[in-house]
């Protein structure tokens, strides 16, 4: 099974499981209906701004703790300077 079909098929899980509970097909145990009622429409949106805040945190920790490359920083320049000579070379006016 790939990657995408092992989230969709959760994603399916995930999506019957909460249909069943929101439409009351399925009873919710240890909580009083009223509560069932007020926590289910807003369950997505929660998961929603949850995964949101999940994927920017771990984005800024991955910006924070980035490695310096000093032999890629190099290589990088050489290939401009050439890429620069090469267009000024076809003239090309390059700054």
């Amino acid at each position: 099974m790939t990657r995408a079909q092992r989230v969709l098929a959760t994603a399916g899980v995930v999506a019957i499981g909460y249909s069943l509970l929101f439409f009351s097909i399925l009873p919710v145990p240890l909580l009083e209906p009223e509560a069932v009622d007020s926590i289910l429409p807003v369950l997505p949106w929660w998961a929603l701004v949850t995964f949101g805040a999940y994927c920017l945190g771990r984005l800024g920790w991955h910006v924070m703790t980035i490695r310096d490359c000093p032999e890629a920083y190099h290589e990088l320049m050489s290939e401009i300077s050439a890429a620069k000579n090469d267009l000024r070379a076809k003239g090309v006016t390059v700054d």
